[in-house]
């Protein structure tokens, strides 16, 4: 049961992840119909005695199986297009966050704030606590508030990077020389994770993102004691 778990996509966190979740479900059980309805007309085709040596030409079931097929599409087409619209559509945002990928960490900026800059560092296995993630926690975690407009902009200071968190939805490259932007909404406290998912050097690997989801209360009050 544990390996099915693993094979499935994270808890979405963001309104975002839920229309890719449900859209992911429905391009799969198109798959399976289309799946089953092949495997079925492949078995009863090869256990079936009867054929027709003289049949050279079918325009009914041609016009049928050129049909079917763009009619599918159709069905997969039309949400994946919404989807890609509200992924690179502008909203109006509350606060930006600018994050800069280096070999091998990431720097933040909270641009709205002053003096609101750190760097984030994967903690090492010999500087962990017993409530620490191993390859997934940071020294500075990146405090974020819920229900609230969030973009994010990301670059590279060195080689390509991609600042990825999964239950977001969020994938976006950061290229050197180039600002690249993306917006998400977190529904829920607690914490996200996530990794660079560039294939960036030799420590790849280790420099992963933590994103701590907190309410706007304890969001000012963490603004206040960075400053």
């Amino acid at each position: 049961m544990a390996t099915w778990n693993n094979m499935s996509l994270q808890n979405s966190s963001s309104p975002m992840m839920e229309q890719l979740s449900f859209f992911h479900d429905h391009t799969m059980s198109i798959i399976m119909l289309i799946t089953l309805m092949v495997s079925y007309m492949m078995i009863k085709i090869a256990v079936n005695n009867m054929s027709s040596r003289y049949m050279l030409s079918g325009h009914t079931i041609e016009t049928i199986w050129t049909t079917l097929p763009a009619i599918v599409l159709i069905f997969i087409a039309i949400p994946s297009l919404h989807l890609l619209y509200m992924m690179d559509d502008s909203t109006e945002t509350s606060m930006t966050v600018k994050t800069i990928g280096r070999q091998w960490y990431w720097s933040y900026e909270y641009s709205d704030f002053k003096k609101m800059e750190f760097d984030s560092f994967m903690i090492n296995y010999d500087q962990m606590s017993q409530d620490s993630f191993r390859l997934l926690d940071v020294d500075n975690r990146t405090v974020l508030p819920i229900n609230t407009n969030i973009r994010i902009l990301t670059s590279a200071s060195d080689v390509l990077h991609s600042w990825t968190i999964p239950n977001l939805g969020v994938k976006i490259d950061a290229t050197p020389g180039r600002l690249n932007q993306s917006i998400f909404l977190i529904k829920r406290p607690g914490l996200l994770f996530g990794q660079c998912s560039e294939i960036c050097g030799v420590n790849h690997s280790f420099m992963p993102i933590t994103i701590e989801a907190v309410n706007n209360k304890s969001f000012i009050k963490w603004l206040k004691n960075s400053i």
